[in-house]
């Protein structure tokens, strides 16, 4: 099988001839593991790793006020979201301010800058996808962490308090948030969809005890747009997977309800997580991908303790299909030891054959 095929056979519910692999990392950790392996370009690692899959993305073509990356109005800013927040700090970082914090109604949302799709040049990414010839699964679409950033708007504290005193406000700018990037993402598909096998989209609604909030204001505010996301995957006959952090075990069934068709990351070390229960639980429902505990295993542990860890997540995981093998983590940081993600892979290799 080829790498596409392996993988669209996990998500067809077939048995493939092995475990799909994927690979999610920063550029600091990326440029460790080439100088670690001798490599010289990402390619060249995702090669030598057994990566799976591929990714494509949308560059930013707008106003330098909305840039990710320049003209910031905080000089200790390093990146800047979508919708003005500028962030600092370590990887990702935190937002410095929030520029909705003071929002008490409807009004005050909807005279916020909000940008628009059309700043997002989706030209290229065909032709990117393409250049791989089907060797691979394509991922593509928005990340679209619209969670994330109505906390980076308003603060968390108080979103967290609007969702119960001010549920207008939070459902207007929810609505605001999902609409831009519903709309970048069909200027994606319409552009490249025929390219692309996967949506893939992000918002961690978990903690290391649990879920961020509960399942029924879970159910009110954040279902419906993680279903109208899905829906427009499945609309352009795209598979839809949700990266989503901690221990969300409570809401997967309202995910898989979504139309979700593929849960990313997978911490063990979270309440709820642990690979037997979730296969126990939803295989045969959803995809698993992750279960591979980076904050223990990967960066504390050894080559030898990884390998054995990944064997045993392999054991469960594996019968039946539904399952790609990876870190706990979409994004492995520098501290992330570069042998023992090595040894990861190497073990899937040896071990994840049908």
């Amino acid at each position: 099988m080829t790498s596409r095929e392996r993988v669209l056979a996990v998500f067809a519910g077939e048995v493939p001839d092995r475990v799909p692999a994927w690979l999610g990392a920063s550029p600091e950790w990326k440029a460790l593991a080439k100088a670690r392996a001798g490599l010289r370009t990402d390619e060249d690692l995702s090669l030598f790793v057994g990566d799976d899959f591929r990714r494509v993305h949308a560059k930013y073509a707008g106003p330098p006020q909305f840039s990710p990356d320049r003209a910031f109005v905080h000089p200790q800013a390093t990146s800047r979201t979508p919708f003005g927040v500028e962030r600092v700090g370590y990887g990702y970082g935190q937002p410095i301010d929030h520029p909705l914090a003071g929002a008490r109604t409807v009004a005050d949302i909807e005279r916020y800058p909000w940008p628009d799709p059309a700043w997002m040049d989706v030209s290229r990414i065909r032709d990117e996808a393409l250049a791989w010839g089907g060797r691979y699964a394509v991922l593509g679409g928005d990340w679209s962490p619209f969670y994330h950033d109505a906390i980076d708007l308003l603060g968390m504290e108080a979103f967290m308090v609007a969702m119960v005193e001010e549920p207008a406000v939070v459902d207007v700018l929810l609505r605001h948030l999902v609409d831009y990037y519903f709309q970048t993402s069909v200027r994606i598909f319409e552009a490249s969809a025929e390219a692309i096998d996967i949506f893939f989209i992000g918002n961690d609604f978990g903690t290391q005890n649990g879920p961020v909030v509960g399942e029924a204001l879970f159910r009110r505010f954040f279902l419906p747009h993680l279903a109208r996301l899905a829906a427009l995957g499945h609309d352009f006959g795209l598979k839809v997977q949700l990266h989503c952090c901690g221990g969300f075990f409570p809401l997967i069934p309202a995910l898989i309800e979504a139309g979700v068709d593929a849960l990313q990351a997978l911490q063990p070390d979270a309440r709820g997580m642990a690979p037997a229960k979730l296969k126990a639980a939803f295989g045969g429902r959803v995809v698993f991908n992750g279960s591979i505990d980076t904050h223990h295993w990967l960066i504390e542990g050894t080559p030898e303790l990884v390998r054995e860890k990944t064997r045993e997540t392999l054991s469960v995981m594996m019968p039946g299909g539904g399952y790609i093998a990876s870190p706990s983590h979409d994004y492995l940081l520098p501290e992330t030891q570069v042998d023992n993600v090595f040894a990861l892979y190497e073990t899937v290799r040896e071990f994840g054959k049908y």
